[in-house]
């Protein structure tokens, strides 16, 4: 992986200055401590920071082809590069390094904008064609890698992170009350929607051509199920089995391929172990792991962890983590994530990462995936034990019922949603983004919800393909969760962001373009089948793994939320962010709810629907506090801001770091 930069004139062939250009690829230079490079001419910049995995002495880029006349700059990985490379030999290209950043300059020389349909892997590109002054600029099918771009001053900039827009000098950061809304709808912002007004994220799966000042936005891949009934069935699905194990050890086999070693993260539960297994039967000895444990913060998974590593051989490193370590670390994560965050583990992850780094490794193997694939998640359990209910009694029970939990959570029901409201589809994650939604109307100030105006959440999603209505309902699900959840929350707050934070890429077997389309074409009941998640790839861990790791159930990777952040240990900036002067200052929140919520909170017991949700609420609004603080002019707390390097002649980047300030062992515990 590493870190991506650009200027586009939209209006001519103004010269953008090298200084700006430097400070922005300054400011990512944790996405590519190895090398920095840049290409201007009139019109046009391209930068990059480099963390070099493959030709580590050759693939300085952006790099063109031979007459330079396009030109590219590349973040993530062509998992095929070899294959790739040999096919683009025997076409007659002369390739000057090894490194499968080359490879698109010449996919583009054969086949246009029709390259996409050749790149597979992980990745955000951007392509500079000199003689039709014509930039592309295009991001992976599921969304590992981040885009973001924003057009300002008849520039068109875009950039592997937001803060190196930012470090431009040109944009002024500013909150979008509609990516607010998102986070307290959907645990995230929306795939193109981000938190900062005027700054898009390419969705996953797409392109911008960019010619004459005209931007245009193009589809090339989008996620596909048959219809209804007409999904893969078999009387033995022992095939289905193989394949999907060869599939799985075959994405393995690509994503260990490099200059470096590789690692794998590993949590003791079926999908990590499953990629660790693959990895060690694939290499041929031991692969070293990664693994989180929990101090009274969250579920400990440390001895499922410790017991998988054993049985693969697997030389294992544990991370600790308890609520005081982290609270500690949140204000690194929101920087790292350049959003609110609600997902209290993702800044754990951030520090395993730390961790990886620090051992001198720089690759990562993931089980992130396995669930969008074949239905891993509790949500689809709960929206199929629904659809037996109604089934057989009808939908006006489980309405009434519904009904009377929203009314309990204090707020009346929220407005703006439709009852089915996924292109008249009820889809199994609505009635948890409902219920989070319910505090929007108690905490919002009329002041954010004017921003807002009258648009609903589910208006503003990337639901691109036409037939969704026709595949079956558990499809229709997976297929919101690939696109909304796993790129905007997974592939953000738990993917790219925070281990490039650290200089660690990670991978992700269940993410290969091979394993997502055999599991589109699969029956629902191969993915849950009864209360049974996973299913398939159950059979195939029962081939390699022992029983008790093969047939485990799926534990959400979780730490606490408002134990962390409202319990009696919370850290000073906690309650500065939540006091009536910081929220009237930053204008999203009513003190008086926000002050009547946390005091309902502390009295309530753990596992009423109230306390459920204002935990995940109250969670929000304190992220949302604290990522306005970092990067919208502080004057929340104490704490210091994020600030991006000046860009006259500073080519260090001012990196916000708070693992050095960690806790004390007795502090951590208190």
């Amino acid at each position: 992986m590493c870190g991506i930069v650009g200027a586009l004139d939209l209006t001519g062939t103004r010269w953008f200055p090298t200084d700006r250009l430097r400070a922005m690829t300054g400011t990512i230079a944790h996405r590519g401590p190895d090398d920095e490079h840049i290409h201007q001419e009139p019109g046009v910049a391209l930068g990059a920071r480099r963390l070099s995995i493959i030709d580590l002495a050759g693939g300085r880029q952006p790099l063109s082809n031979e007459d330079g006349s396009i030109w590219v700059a590349f973040n993530g990985e062509l998992f095929e590069y070899p294959e790739l490379r040999a096919e683009l030999l025997g076409r007659g290209h002369r390739l000057a390094t090894r490194c499968d950043t080359e490879a698109w300059v010449h996919l583009y020389e054969d086949r246009g904008l029709g390259m996409f349909d050749k790149a597979r892997g992980q990745f955000a590109v951007s392509l500079w064609d000199r003689r039709e002054r014509t930039l592309v600029l295009g991001r992976d099918r599921v969304g590992i890698c981040p885009l973001y771009y924003t057009e300002v001053d008849g520039w068109l900039l875009w950039a592997s992170e937001i803060k190196a827009l930012l470090a431009s000098g040109l944009v002024q950061p500013e909150a979008d009350p509609r990516g607010i809304d998102h986070l307290f709808t959907f645990f995230c912002a929306g795939t193109s929607r981000t938190f900062f007004r005027g700054i898009r994220s390419l969705p996953p799966g797409q392109f911008l051509r960019i010619r004459d000042g005209r931007i245009e936005k193009r589809v090339y891949w989008d996620l596909d199920f048959p219809d209804r009934g007409e999904e893969l069935r078999l009387d033995d699905p022992t095939p289905l089995v193989d394949e999907l194990q060869h599939l799985l050890q075959r994405s393995v086999e690509r994503r260990l391929r490099g200059d470096v070693p590789v690692v794998s993260y590993i949590s003791g539960g079926l999908d990590s172990t499953v990629v660790l297994g693959l990895a060690t039967r694939q290499m041929g000895r031991p692969v070293p792991s990664f693994t989180i444990s929990f101090d009274r913060a969250g579920p400990d998974e440390r001895s499922s962890a410790t017991e998988a590593a054993e049985a693969l051989g697997s030389p294992l490193s544990v991370v600790t983590m308890d609520r005081a370590r982290l609270a500690h670390a949140y204000p690194e994560l929101i920087v790292a994530a350049e959003g609110p965050v609600l997902d209290t583990s993702c800044a754990a992850l951030m520090r395993l990462a730390g961790e990886v780094h620090s051992q001198g490794y720089k690759v990562s193997l993931t089980g992130e995936g396995a669930d969008e694939a074949l239905a891993g998640y509790i949500w689809f359990k709960t929206a199929q034990t629904r659809h037996r209910i109604i089934q057989r009694i009808g939908p006006g029970l489980p309405r009434a019922l519904f009904g009377l939990v929203l009314d309990s959570l204090g707020g009346g029901r929220s407005r703006r949603f439709p009852s089915e409201a996924f292109k008249g589809v009820r889809t199994a994650q609505q009635d948890l983004y409902e219920l989070l939604a319910q505090v929007r109307p108690v905490l919002f100030t009329e002041q954010l919800w004017q921003g807002i105006g009258d648009v609903s959440p589910f208006d503003d999603l990337d639901l691109t393909n036409d037939r969704f209505t026709r595949w079956a309902p558990l499809n229709q699900s997976l297929y919101v969760g690939y696109k909304l959840m796993l790129a905007g929350l997974l592939m953000l707050s738990k993917g790219d962001r925070i281990a490039m934070h650290s200089s660690v890429e990670t991978r992700y077997p269940f993410l290969d373009d091979d394993v997502i389309q055999f599991c589109s074409r699969i029956a629902p009941e191969y993915k849950l089948r009864g209360r049974t998640d996973k299913w398939l790839l159950r059979q195939v861990a029962a081939r390699t793994l022992p029983p008790q790791i093969a047939n485990r159930p799926k534990t959400m990777f979780q730490a606490h939320r408002g134990a962390t952040f409202l319990g009696s240990h919370r850290p000073a900036w906690v309650d500065q962010l939540l006091s009536p002067e910081s929220l009237r200052k930053a204008g999203y929140f009513q003190p008086e709810a926000v002050l009547r919520e946390v005091k309902w909170h502390r009295r309530l017991p753990k596992l009423t629907p109230r306390r459920f949700i204002y935990d995940m609420g109250l969670t929000s609004v304190v992220a949302t506090q604290l990522w306005h603080h970092l990067f919208l002019g502080g004057g929340l707390c104490e704490l210091p801001t994020w600030t991006a390097p000046e860009f006259a002649g500073n080519r260090t980047p001012t990196q916000y770091k708070t693992r050095d300030l960690e806790p004390t062992p007795e502090a951590a515990v208190a």
